[in-house]
C-alpha cells in the first residue's frame, strides 16, 4: 500500500512541476497534497477496500483533471482509451461511423462517414445526440461517449438526436466494420473535370491525392472539384501538403502557441497546371479540412461552395506516457493566411447552397464559365 501511494505522490509531484512549464504560474507545491490525503482516507476507511483499484483511481483523477479544462479537444486515455482512438485513426475498426465532438457541451456529430452504417441510418453533420442507448450523454467526454457507441459488428446501438431543423429522433443503428477511405476520384462532366472526395487528413492523403492528380490529363481538364464536404479534418502535416499541391507560394496557416509562439507553415510549392479549382464545404468540414480550404481561399486558387464550415479552429497534441496512457492537449489555435480564426466561427462559403441545391451542378458550372483561366481568380476578400 505504501509503493502504491508513493506511486501516486510521485505523479502528483511529477504534475505539479510539469504545470511550472511554458511561463503558467507558478503552483503551490501542497495543492496536490488533499488528493493524496482523501487517497489514504478512502483507502484506510471505505468499508469496501477491495473495490479501490490504485491504477483506476489514478486515470480518473488525472481524467477529472483534464475534464476541469472545459475543452472539448483535450483528454486523458488510459491505456484502452488510447487503443480504440488509434485504432480510429488506421482506417479500419467496428462501429457505427461517425466523428464526433463537443460543441456548446452538448455531444455533437461532426460528419457521418461516407458509406457508413451511421450515414444510411440517416444520422446528419450538426446533429446533437442527446442519448445513447437511452443515457443522457450530458457531461460525456469523447472518449466515454466513443466507447459506448462503438462495439462488436452487428450488435445495435441507438442514437437519440436533435437535428438542425429542431426534430428529435431515436436511431437504431447496425454496428459493422468501418473501413475509411481517405481519398476517392473520378473524372465528371464528360471527362473535363477532376472530382476528387476527400474524406479525411490521414498519413496517407497526400500519396493518394498525388496519384489521383497524376492519372488526370490536367492539360485536357477544365478545373477540379475538390470535395471536403463532411471531413472532420486530421493531421496538419497532413493539411500543410495537401493545400501546397494547389497553393503556389506562401503561408498555408498560421498558429499561435505558449511554447511556440506564433508560427507560420508555408506551402512546398505546386507542380501542377493552377486550373479553376471549386472546393465544396458544409458543416461537417472541419480542423485540417477548414485549414485547406481556407489556405487555398485565401490565395485566390480556389472558390468555396456550399454552407458555414464547422469551426474547429484549435489544435492538439498527444502526449505520451510509459504506463501506456497519453493526454491529448489543445496546445495552440490556428488562423487562415489572411488572419481569419475560425474556432467557434467556420468558413463562409464564397456561393452558399440551400438544401435543395446541388453543390456539384454549381461547381461544375463555375468551372465552365472561367475554363482556359487559371487561378489566382479574384473571388473577393474571403471575409
Amino acid at each position: 500500500m505504501l509503493m502504491r501511494a508513493l506511486g501516486l505522490s510521485i505523479v502528483m509531484v511529477v504534475l505539479i512541476i510539469a504545470l511550472g512549464v511554458g511561463g503558467a504560474q507558478q503552483t503551490s507545491p501542497d495543492l496536490f497534497s488533499p488528493l493524496s490525503q482523501v487517497y489514504q482516507t478512502i483507502r484506510n476507511y471505505f468499508y469496501q477496500p477491495e473495490r479501490l483499484d490504485d491504477q483506476k483511481a489514478l486515470y480518473g483523477a488525472l481524467k477529472g483533471l483534464v475534464q476541469e479544462l472545459d475543452d472539448p479537444y483535450s483528454e486523458f486515455f488510459d491505456p484502452d482509451d488510447l487503443k480504440n482512438f488509434e485504432s480510429s485513426l488506421e482506417g479500419e475498426f467496428s462501429g457505427v461511423g461517425i466523428e464526433i465532438s463537443i460543441k456548446d457541451k452538448v455531444l455533437t456529430v461532426i460528419a457521418p462517414l461516407s458509406g457508413t452504417p451511421a450515414e444510411a441510418a440517416g444520422v446528419q453533420a450538426g446533429d446533437k445526440i442527446l442519448k445513447i442507448d437511452g443515457e443522457s450523454t450530458e457531461g460525456i467526454t469523447l472518449s466515454e461517449a466513443a466507447m459506448k457507441i462503438r462495439g462488436e459488428i452487428g450488435t445495435t446501438v441507438t442514437l437519440s438526436v436533435l437535428h438542425k431543423d429542431g426534430t428529435q429522433e431515436d436511431i437504431p443503428i447496425v454496428r459493422d466494420k468501418i473501413t475509411v477511405v481517405s481519398l476517392t476520384s473520378k473524372l465528371v462532366d464528360d471527362g473535363r473535370i477532376g472530382y476528387i472526395h476527400l474524406s479525411r487528413f490521414d498519413s496517407k492523403v497526400t500519396l493518394e491525392l498525388d496519384k489521383a492528380l497524376n492519372d488526370f490529363d490536367l492539360d485536357k481538364l477544365d478545373g477540379i472539384i475538390l470535395d471536403m464536404r463532411n471531413n472532420p479534418g486530421g493531421l496538419l502535416s497532413a493539411a500543410i501538403s495537401v493545400s501546397s499541391r494547389f497553393v503556389d507560394k506562401g503561408v498555408i496557416v498560421s498558429t499561435k502557441s505558449r511554447i511556440s509562439g506564433d508560427q507560420n507553415y508555408y506551402s512546398s510549392g505546386n507542380r501542377i497546371p493552377d486550373l479553376p479549382l471549386a472546393i465544396l464545404i458544409n458543416g461537417g468540414t472541419a480542423s485540417a479540412a477548414e485549414i485547406t480550404a481556407g489556405a487555398i481561399r485565401d490565395h485566390n486558387m480556389g472558390i468555396l461552395i456550399g454552407e458555414q464550415s464547422f469551426g474547429k479552429g484549435v489544435i492538439q497534441q498527444l502526449f505520451n506516457y510509459g504506463d501506456g496512457s497519453a493526454l491529448k492537449l489543445t496546445i495552440g489555435e490556428y488562423r487562415t493566411p489572411n488572419g481569419f480564426a475560425v474556432q467557434g466561427v467556420g468558413l463562409t462559403p464564397d456561393v452558399a447552397v440551400e438544401e435543395d441545391g446541388d453543390p456539384i451542378d454549381i461547381a461544375t458550372a463555375w468551372i465552365e464559365e472561367h475554363a482556359g483561366t487559371l487561378m489566382p481568380i479574384s473571388i473577393g476578400d474571403g471575409s
